[in-house]
């Protein structure tokens, strides 16, 4: 079992490619260990000189004395497998490759890669990279990496470490988190990870005691099971991850065969999954900073009440209305504790914001009696102060600061975020005395959101789903027509609104009969999935004869516009009127597996993009997080007198991702759209199941 320590703490390591110009790549990780005094042993490998910046050198690998446990490779690609493969035979642990030329340019370097991994499976080799900027453990003082923030910044150990799949990247993350004052652990990153994936460095930092919290900048993720691991096993020891995932545009969407695809592009899903898994989604390297540096104090309030005291009235509406963008309450002062507070200082704004005025500078001992009230009364989970430049002034620096102490001396479990404008000394000695400083209001209050998510995260119980059918299906590996799509989801116990098929005017006489809302046509053609393109859809049919007219003009359309499509027949069944519109579908995405979608339906689905996702399978519980997370979740509760049966809707939820995790091995993907909710039923209008490419090629 790989860890943490046999990878960035080894006794030993070869470097194969060292030079003596500190400037060049293969010459920066040998001068960073010397002036950084690592203490295990190095050894430049280079059969072109006898010494390399002092140290003795060797031709190669299997020169050196006796086993290694660290190799790190800087040549050329052609040459880097004969160089792995000697690792493996000096027993080395781990192996670093510097070197590009693989996978990233394709062709022979793919084929490079590939032998890598083939080694790496055969082998006890852990390997990272290729194309990789390295690594460091600052506590061991380890640094295989060329990366030039090492001269300009020396990393301080702590408890923060980052993992990368970005080099480059991950190199400004470090550099502008040292700038911060965070002290940084390990710094790992995995370039084209023929092996080691930054999904597995996440699980090492999150198993290792000495890392509290995790940084991770994430372009894509091969397996999406260990991944997923990864964050889970952060979650149980309460380490926030907080990851930047980047791609937010509509990959591969214009390829999608239904709307639940082109919806559920590779973005959405990714969300989802960092949600789901308690990792925290950051948009900016800034907002990745403050969030790792509000960590600190290791405290993760449960709940979303903030209480702000300020000495701004204007500050304060300003950061109750950030409050309300990340979905934090500002919840009002109890009326006797707004007594209270009228009368420390009669004109100050005691509901909260809790305004103590300029009464401030006569009487900074209002502010530990006001923060208690706060406190002990308030209910708040967790309190920002703004104080503007006022804490940044000398004279009334540390009384304030005596005054938070005082204020908090019974709060250790309440965290406390000051927002001021100050120097970095002053600064820093708030941070000393346990007070987190954050300068920009709004920044505080989106970093006090993301300690009050993680609370909630860390906290949360863990569902068990049991399946609620065993039902065994045969679904044709081949292209399913509507009806087909139907009587599939109607033996898994989903409602649909199927209707009969008719294949001539005739059969349409004998089925004919006069209803209230009258009758809906449609194509049925296992070629045609979109059938407002080409015609095959007439609504709102009201008498035989307009049903024997619209039975030709669907006909002759389908034939017209889409000509070799082959048409079964055309099917007619009663109109549904009335009820909310919605989509239900669910996919199989070849990362993260089967997932389930729901949100509005009808012509609001690409519109207005008002969806949720959730991995498959789901309970009843988890369907109703689901629901609650769309814009429109209150229409779903019953809004302005509206009446659906959102137990059934739920039910529909829960089949239908049994439904795609039971058959995710034949499913791609099934979607209703729409899906009609009204008061007494639930009902499916069009049916849609589309057979993965294997099954399509097995048929």
């Amino acid at each position: 079992m790989t860890t943490l320590n046999q990878i960035t703490t080894p006794k030993s390591i070869a470097i194969v490619g060292a030079s003596d110009d500190k400037n060049r790549i293969g010459g920066r990780p040998l001068s960073h260990m010397i002036e950084q005094k690592f203490e295990g042993t190095v050894y430049p490998v280079n059969p072109n000189r006898e010494k390399v910046q002092g140290l003795k050198t060797y031709p190669n690998l299997q020169d050196i004395p006796g086993d290694l446990d660290f190799v790190l490779i800087a040549v050329p690609a052609k040459f880097v497998v004969n160089v792995i493969e000697d690792a493996v035979k000096k027993n080395a642990r781990t192996a670093l490759i510097f070197s590009s030329g693989f996978s990233e340019i394709g062709g022979e370097g793919e084929l490079y890669q590939q032998k890598i991994q083939e080694i790496c499976n055969q082998s006890n080799l852990r390997v990272i990279g290729p194309n990789c900027l390295g690594l460091f453990n600052s506590e061991s003082r380890f640094y295989p990496t060329f990366t030039s923030t090492i001269d300009r910044a020396t990393p301080i150990p702590g408890d923060i470490s980052i993992a990368s799949q970005s080099g480059a990247y991950g190199s400004h993350i470090y550099m502008v988190s040292h700038q911060r004052g965070l002290g940084i652990r390990y710094w790992i990153t995995t370039g084209n990870e023929a092996d080691l994936s930054v999904g597995e460095a996440i699980q090492l930092l999150a198993e290792d005691d000495n890392v509290h919290t995790i940084m991770a900048y994430v372009e894509s993720v091969k397996n999406g099971t260990q991944f997923i691991n990864a964050l889970e096993t952060a979650r149980q020891e309460k380490k926030p991850v907080i990851l930047m995932k980047v791609g937010r545009s509509d990959v591969g969407a214009a390829a999608a065969n239904s709307h639940t695809a082109s919806l559920a592009g590779e973005d959405a899903i990714y969300e989802e999954v960092i949600r789901a898994h308690g990792a925290y989604r950051v948009r900016s390297t800034e907002e990745m900073l403050d969030v790792a540096y509000a960590t600190k104090p290791k405290i993760y309030p449960t709940g979303k009440n903030l209480g702000i005291v300020t000495i701004s009235g204007g500050g304060g509406v300003l950061m109750a209305d950030a409050a309300s963008d990340v979905g934090l309450k500002v919840g009002a002062m109890p009326k006797e504790a707004q007594k209270e507070l009228k009368e420390i200082v009669p004109f100050a704004s005691p509901m909260n914001p809790v305004d103590v005025t300029a009464q401030f500078f006569n009487d900074l001992a209002i502010v530990p009696k006001f923060t208690d009230l706060m406190l002990s009364q308030g209910g708040y989970d967790g309190i920002i102060g703004f104080w503007t430049s006022v804490a940044g002034s000398p004279r009334m620096s540390q009384p304030l600061l005596d005054a938070l102490k005082q204020a908090m001396s019974n709060y250790s479990d309440k965290i406390f975020i000051n927002s001021m404008v100050a120097s970095e000394d002053i600064v820093r000695h708030y941070e000393k005395e346990g007070f987190l400083s954050i300068e920009d209001p709004t920044r505080a209050v989106v970093s006090m959101a993301a300690l009050m998510y993680f609370g909630e995260k860390f906290n949360e119980k863990i569902e068990k789903i049991e399946l609620q059918s065993s039902l065994k299906i045969n679904i044709p590996r081949r292209k399913l027509n509507e009806l087909e799509c139907a009587e599939i989801l109607e033996k898994f116990g989903i409602n649909l609104n199927k209707g009969k098929l008719i294949n001539n005017i005739q059969e349409i006489k004998s089925l004919y009969e006069d209803i209230e809302d009258g009758y809906v046509m449609k194509v049925v053609s296992r070629d045609i999935q979109h059938k407002t393109e080409v015609g095959g859809i007439a609504i709102n049919i009201k008498s035989l004869t307009e049903a024997e007219t619209k039975y030709n003009e669907i006909i002759q359309n389908v034939k017209t516009k889409s000509p070799k499509a082959i048409i079964e027949g055309v099917m007619i069944s009663p109109m549904i009127k009335g009820g909310v519109e919605t989509i239900l579908g669910a996919k199989v995405d070849p990362v993260f597996g089967p997932v389930v979608m729901f949100g509005l339906g009808g012509i609001y689905t690409e519109v207005l993009k008002d969806i949720s996702f959730a991995e498959a399978p789901l309970n009843k519980k988890l369907a109703k997080k689901m629901i609650s997370r769309l814009k429109s979740a209150k229409m779903f509760e019953g809004a302005r007198g509206l009446k659906l049966n959102l137990d059934h809707l739920l039910d529909n939820i829960v089949k239908l991702s049994e439904f795609i995790y039971l058959y995710k091995d034949v499913v791609k993907e099934v979607e209703m759209n729409p899906l009609i909710i009204k008061e007494d039923m639930v009902i499916g209008l069009d049916a849609l199941i589309i057979p993965n490419e294997e099954g399509e090629k097995n048929a």
